[in-house]
């Protein structure tokens, strides 16, 4: 088992989301702006969570996405799985972590390295998602409300135009005066 910049990242925008999905669907681009994620990475991501049934979308207008399990119920190795499987079954995932890393490891450590793997993937079986919700509500995690929408531009009135009695022009100011006003 692997701890790639993938998965950690899969897990940030998962706590993200989970935090804050009470008030609906979470938007990816919100997950980036908090996160410093870009949007087209977290849709790589997500789109593979969806995939193993971890999340589901909303489309439209106050889309985005929520956990489709309970958060109880997705273990870090749920997510880290579904991000480094790209499809494949966990057992064809554990045979090719195996397989790769036959160049890197000597012989005489290779039990070491099987057994490290192992036991990280023990631990983020036992670590739920809920468990880091809680962890990072009980630190006093910062959840703003959703950015208020953005409303279209609209053009203020601008002042009303005078309306002045006095002639215009050198003629009507003639005419005006022939009329006897003054």
């Amino acid at each position: 088992m692997r701890l790639t910049t993938k998965g950690r990242f899969a897990v940030t925008a998962m706590l993200d989301m989970a935090l804050r999905q009470k008030a609906g669907p979470v938007p990816l681009a919100a997950i980036g702006q908090r996160q410093q994620i870009s949007v087209s990475y977290l849709e790589q991501l997500f789109s593979r969570l969806r995939q193993e049934g971890l999340v589901r979308s909303t489309r439209g207008p106050g889309g985005g996405y929520t956990l489709n399990r309970a958060a109880e119920s997705i273990t870090l190795a749920d997510i880290f799985l579904a991000v480094e499987g790209a499809g494949l079954s966990r057992a064809q995932l554990a045979a090719r972590d195996d397989e790769s890393d036959e160049a890197y490891d000597e012989p005489m450590t290779r039990g070491l390295w099987d057994s490290l793997g192992q036991k990280m993937l023990e631990h983020l079986r036992s670590v739920t998602l809920q468990q880091l919700v809680l962890e990072q509500l009980a630190k006093g995690a910062p959840l703003e409300s959703a950015p208020a929408p953005k409303r279209p531009m609209i053009k203020q009135p601008g002042p009303k135009p005078m309306r002045v009695s006095a002639p215009n022009s050198v003629f009507a100011l003639g005419a005006w005066l022939a009329t006897g006003r003054s």
